[in-house]
């Protein structure tokens, strides 16, 4: 809706027909996310009739190097039907308005909230700028600004509070792109166009899912679009990513916003972990991109051929890429990344495995491999948030929905004695310790599921199911050696349709007798 032009009149309406809104920390109003509970600065004052139809600079000077500058902004005399409304500018320039729509704003130089600017934030003094387009006579209008801010870049949530708040199964696309950098799609007359990020994210709210992670390359320019799609999207997580393209590997980046310094030399650490030790510092998470793939004029710098990397680079990898699948028509050939991920493993590296559609058009049909949500992450979150997402993929509990089902389930667990694990979790036994797996499996009428033990898929630990027969397994007994167990399942056909994450088993101290 179009804001009208602030009037005594239409404040008097508006105060008349809105409930006022609880803000700071009453009920309703979401917590700061700047800050953990104490603000920077709390600027207070009153404003009376004398400030009626005038506008009134509440000062604050702000340090160098704040990174993320957040105002949370309350006033009294509602009862009165005074309004306030509100602005900002900074030393140099304007910085928006937003009247008496927000009782906050965000600011940051990759984002901010709608009706106000991103650009580096100066030292320097700063006005929030307050417009009285009605205050009667007698009335007062006390206001409390209460000022948070962030000197480091971190972990950056588009939502005030989480899009769900209960712990369970979220479904997603953690890899796809749009017109900030190579997505592409049709316009009115059908040619061609980069994609609009909102083409693309109502692409995914077509889908169903419950979270995107739109991972543009190298570019931060999308982000200030997400944050003002993400009030429109309230059913659907938009997640902060971006895929840093190197000349010698992929990798999606989920969580901070600010510039990353992708501009490699060479294939080894010393050049990687520019960017990789600034997001783990920033509280995000680091994933490889089709390793499998080839690097050439095919595909230019598309394969991981870093070398060197130490335990904890990587969060996680993509072990199937939805644009390969479309090439190769498989979920498991050698140029997915289920070879590298199992190398990891076996190196002693608990790194969780996920997919990404990689789409590069909103509006390929859904559920054909690298459309949006082809192939889906499904992540047990303990809440719908980015937070909970990063939480989600570092527990482990994590599986691939290969075809982008909404309803397919894939859950391993372990059972030995009063222990127990699912997955992403380790369970400690002596030598000669039983396990006992089961698969809690949904949405599949028939197939096969295979556990898969130190990356070798043992016959004797497969299982048909279909027909009223449940997926069984023999007990598997511990060796007293590091070793790990996912699961995956194929389809009537012998189409790779799931694939879970491991459980890890280790040495509980002495051999048994």
């Amino acid at each position: 809706m179009k804001m009208r032009p602030a009037s005594a009149l239409f404040a008097t309406l508006l105060a008349l027909a809105v409930p006022a809104l609880a803000r700071d920390g009453q009920a309703g109003a979401p917590p700061p996310r700047a800050d953990a509970g104490t603000p920077w600065r709390v600027l207070q004052g009153d404003l009376t009739r004398a400030d009626y139809e005038r506008y009134t600079d509440v000062s604050f000077d702000l340090p160098a190097g704040v990174t993320r500058l957040t105002i949370y902004f309350s006033y009294g005399g509602k009862e009165q039907r005074s309004v306030i409304d509100l602005g900002l500018r900074d030393p140099e320039r304007f910085r928006g308005w937003s009247g008496g729509t927000r009782d906050h704003m965000t600011l940051s130089t990759e984002d901010a909230t709608p009706g106000y600017l991103p650009g580096p934030l100066p030292a320097g003094r700063w006005n929030l700028i307050l417009g009285a387009p009605n205050i009667s006579a007698n009335a007062h209008a006390p206001y409390t600004a209460k000022i948070f801010i962030e000197r480091a870049p971190s972990v950056t949530e588009f939502a005030d509070a989480p899009i769900a708040a209960k712990p369970g199964w979220y479904r997603g696309d953690l890899h796809m792109h749009s017109g900030e950098s190579d997505g592409k799609c049709k316009a009115q007359s059908g040619a061609s166009i980069p994609c609009p990020v909102y083409r693309t994210v109502e692409a995914a709210a077509a889908r169903g899912l419950d979270f995107i992670a739109l991972s543009d390359h190298n570019t931060t320019a999308q982000f200030n679009q997400l944050r003002e799609l993400q009030g429109a999207f309230d059913r659907m997580l938009l997640v902060p990513g971006r895929e840093i393209t190197t000349f010698w590997g992929h990798g999606n980046v989920f969580g901070p916003t600010d510039f990353l310094d992708f501009r490699m030399t060479g294939p080894n650490w010393e050049q990687a972990r520019k960017w990789i030790d600034a997001v783990h510092r920033e509280g995000g998470i680091v994933s490889i991109n089709h390793p499998g793939a080839p690097s050439g004029a095919i595909c230019m710098g598309c394969g991981w051929r870093v070398d060197g990397l130490p335990d904890g680079a990587v969060d996680s990898v993509e072990v199937v890429n939805g644009g390969t699948m479309r090439e190769t028509g498989s979920a498991d050939g050698t140029l997915q990344g289920l070879s590298y991920w199992a190398k990891l493993l076996n190196a002693r590296r608990h790194v969780t495995a996920v997919g990404g559609s990689d789409s590069h058009e909103a509006d390929r049909p859904a559920r054909e491999a690298g459309a949006v949500g082809s192939p889906t992450t499904v992540v047990y979150m303990p809440e719908l948030s980015v937070h909970g997402l990063l939480a989600g993929i570092r527990s482990g509990r994590v599986f691939v929905d290969v075809d982008g089902t909404r309803d397919r389930l894939l859950d391993l667990s372990a059972v030995s004695g009063k222990r127990h694990a699912v997955m992403g979790e380790t369970l400690h036994l002596p030598r000669g310790g039983s396990i006992r797996f089961a698969v809690d499996l949904k949405g599949v009428a028939d197939g096969a599921v295979q556990l898969v033990i130190d990356g070798a898929a043992d016959t004797a630990y497969r299982a048909a199911f279909g027909g009223g027969r449940s997926p069984t397994f023999a007990p598997w007994r511990a060796d007293g050696r590091p070793h790990w167990i996912s699961a995956q399942v194929r389809d009537a056909q012998g189409r790779l349709i799931l694939i879970g994450n491991p459980i890890y088993v280790a040495s509980a101290g002495p051999v048994s007798g």
